[in-house]
């Protein structure tokens, strides 16, 4: 798994907005100490957590399996482009067979788990996909094939406020194993006078 911050606003920008409603623009002193401070008054301690939606993160997330994509879908104040299986299936038609012991090899296109059975399941599953394709079934009809671990991508664009909420229940010692190394990969990939307004728990 790996991610990557494309894009993010600047603390500034949400100072701004916060210090609209009392008209305080004097105060700021530019995204400094006094802004986040102010941010998070006002944000967090006083819930008026609407201003924290103008605080906007976009990131690249790689090499996710489709059961985390699900449970991403779950968070509906966010935006998500997926890469397609649709035209990306290609990659998987000239690899030579698989077979179950295929780790290593596997591994380009599956998400692996603790569990050595899943696993090998997993890449029975890819070998049957691929033997489909090879056939010259369609993508869209071949992709009802793909197992659950197939490896995925996508942009990920999301809210501060529906980022808080995302870290606060996906770092949870009780969510998917896989979606709770993302969540700390996302926090760690925040820009630094950024990572006070979240919380995130430890692995």
């Amino acid at each position: 798994m790996k991610i990557t911050l494309l894009q993010h606003t600047s603390l500034a920008v949400c100072a701004s907005a916060i210090r609209t409603c009392w008209q305080s623009f004097d105060k700021s002193d530019n995204g400094g100490e006094k802004d986040k401070e102010l941010i998070d008054r006002v944000g967090n301690k006083f819930k008026h957590a609407s201003t924290l939606e103008h605080l906007v993160y976009t990131f690249y997330i790689q090499g996710i399996s489709r059961a985390l994509l699900q449970e991403l879908a779950r968070h509906r104040i966010a935006s998500l482009s997926v890469k397609s299986t649709r035209y990306t299936l290609k990659e998987l038609k000239g690899e030579e067979s698989f077979t179950c012991r295929d780790f290593e090899k596997a591994r380009k296109y599956l998400v692996m788990t603790d569990n050595e059975k899943v696993n090998e399941m997993s890449i029975i599953a890819l070998e049957n996909l691929r033997l489909i394709l090879k056939e010259g079934i369609s993508n869209d009809k071949a992709k009802y094939c793909l197992p659950e671990s197939y490896k995925t991508e996508l942009t990920w664009t999301i809210n501060a406020r529906s980022l808080q909420n995302f870290l606060t229940l996906r770092s949870s010692k009780s969510a998917l194993w896989e979606i709770q190394e993302l969540a700390h990969k996302l926090y760690e990939s925040l820009p630094f006078e950024h990572q006070y307004l979240f919380t995130c728990e430890k692995l």
